[in-house]
């Protein structure tokens, strides 16, 4: 039975309150499970992972509904304002997950449906551990990731993702001497990725299918016989071009340099034309909206499930993206609401689409 006394913006503020940068997890797991528990899911639990996981229901079907319960670093004072609601993780993503659970406890049980939220960890880290270990237990029929769109707009797809750490260490040379030193090799190496980056952005009119780079961090060093410098590249890809690609025309100019790839991701790209994105359709339009779809230039844990889970999937969640990570993050309550809304009709939706 749906809880008729549930607030979904009291489990947000209480959601966002709870500081929790990726790897520091379990507080806020443990805070989301118990009001899971209290909202009448059948069964709430912290995994192995440290993922927060409530199911209501026990059909044959599963649908996945996959947030995730990590922030970027930052805390930011919790408070509502003028019909906003102002924290870290406010819209990135603990705005996206409230959602998730807020509606199934207000939608209740879906026959023949067996309904999964999970606030998966370290989804901000390159490990994302959750969204891993997820992968191993459940076999959804359908999924919805966890991420802000708009309450109106669904997300199609992600671009892929690599980072790259480059290092290069030479002699120490006399200030005098005009070989270029360590750090100037580095720089002339970001130079030469740059013009490899525009040689294959060219005639590519779209983000979705642009490689974007950039420096993430830069640090140089010396220990009086060596000068080190150490630069992390991050950089976003199009469907046509794998990590292994770009990493492979990044290693023809090193000139002595070593790269070393981690967060190595491929591009997804949804479908247009599901029952999945039907169901939202139609409830984007019952709930006063016009439905639009979006193709995202970041990466989020959809990388990571739909090579594996290849049912039909989304990701949805209220909120401006645009905030992210930024010192304003935060949630209009009524855009909030009104996602809640949408999702629960939904979910509510699910047993028409027979088997």
């Amino acid at each position: 039975m749906a809880s008729t006394s549930f607030d979904p913006v009291a489990l947000l503020k209480g959601l966002v309150e709870i500081y929790s940068p990726s790897h520091q997890e379990r507080r806020a797991s443990e805070y989301l499970v118990a009001q899971m528990a209290a909202a009448g899911f059948d069964n709430a639990f912290v995994d192995e992972a440290d993922n927060a996981v409530g199911v209501m229901g026990s059909g044959s079907r599963q649908i996945v509904l996959l947030g995730h319960i990590d922030t970027v670093p930052g805390y930011i004072p919790v408070q509502i304002s003028e019909g906003k609601l102002y924290g870290r993780g406010s819209v990135d993503a603990k705005g996206p997950l409230a959602t998730f659970a807020s509606a199934v406890a207000l939608a209740g049980r879906q026959e023949g449906w067996r309904i999964i939220v999970i606030g998966a960890t370290e989804e901000e880290a390159v490990t994302s551990k959750g969204a891993h270990h997820a992968l191993t237990v459940y076999h959804p029929s359908l999924v919805v990731i966890g991420e802000p769109s708009r309450w109106d707009r669904v997300t199609l797809g992600y671009k892929g993702r690599i980072l790259v750490d480059y290092r290069l260490s030479l002699p120490v040379l006399h200030t005098a001497r005009p070989e270029p030193n360590s750090i100037e090799r580095a720089v002339e190496y970001w130079n030469a990725v740059q013009t490899l980056v525009a040689q294959i952005n060219e005639g590519r009119d779209k983000a979705f299918d642009q490689v974007f780079g950039g420096i993430r961090s830069i640090h140089s060093s010396s220990d009086g016989f060596h000068e080190t410098a150490e630069m992390t590249l991050g950089f976003r890809l199009p469907p046509d071009i794998t990590p292994a690609d770009l990493k492979a025309q990044l290693e023809v100019f090193t000139n002595g340099a070593s790269l070393t790839a981690t967060g190595e991701e491929l591009t997804y790209r949804g479908e247009k034309n599901t029952p999945l994105t039907r169901l939202f359709n139609n409830a984007i339009r019952d709930v006063g909206g016009k439905p639009g779809y979006v193709y995202k230039t970041g990466t989020s844990d959809m990388n990571i499930v739909g090579r594996v889970w290849t049912c039909p999937m989304v990701a949805y969640g209220p909120g401006d993206s645009t905030l992210d990570h930024t010192p304003e993050e935060h949630i209009e309550v009524e855009e909030y609401l009104k996602g809640v809304e949408v999702l629960r009709r939904v979910l509510e939706s699910l047993p028409d689409l027979g088997e």
